[in-house]
């Protein structure tokens, strides 16, 4: 018989102590969207990476990504919501330059989004963690 062991902690550890890529959170708590930026061939990679997905360089810099893009794509869930988050809640991909951002869409009645909606970032606050930080997660609102 198989053993499935359950994550206890469904946010990220998102500490300097535990997270080279804290930068990414610190960002969203100021209200803007960040990734890395490879510092040897330019790549800008989504989501953001501690080394360079296309040359393996660890080498990088944090670049702003614009705060606004257009729903890619989205579905909305009534049932089986994550702990913390109450009534129908419309999980998109949300199209930010090039990158397609898996996020949450707040502030909106599900059944007026659409694809190809404008959307401007709206990072949320969620359960802070052990230590009493706060955490972040990427989320839109139409725009």
């Amino acid at each position: 018989m198989k053993t499935y062991f359950r994550a206890t902690d469904p946010y990220p550890l998102e500490a300097s102590d535990w997270n080279k890529l804290h930068g990414f959170y610190d960002a969203l708590a100021a209200g803007r969207l960040v990734s890395t930026r490879c510092d040897g061939c330019g790549h800008v990679a989504w989501p953001p990476r501690g080394f360079c997905p296309e040359c393996a360089s660890d080498r990088y810099t944090w670049v702003d990504l614009p705060a606004e893009g257009r729903i890619h794509g989205f579905t909305v869930q009534h049932a089986g919501l994550p702990a913390g988050f109450t009534g129908a809640r419309v999980f998109a991909i949300v199209k930010v330059d090039t990158h397609r951002i898996f996020s949450v869409i707040i502030d909106a009645d599900p059944s007026t989004v659409s694809i190809g909606q404008r959307v401007t970032l709206a990072p949320i606050r969620v359960d802070d963690d052990p230590k009493g930080n706060a955490r972040w997660l990427p989320a839109f609102r139409p725009a």
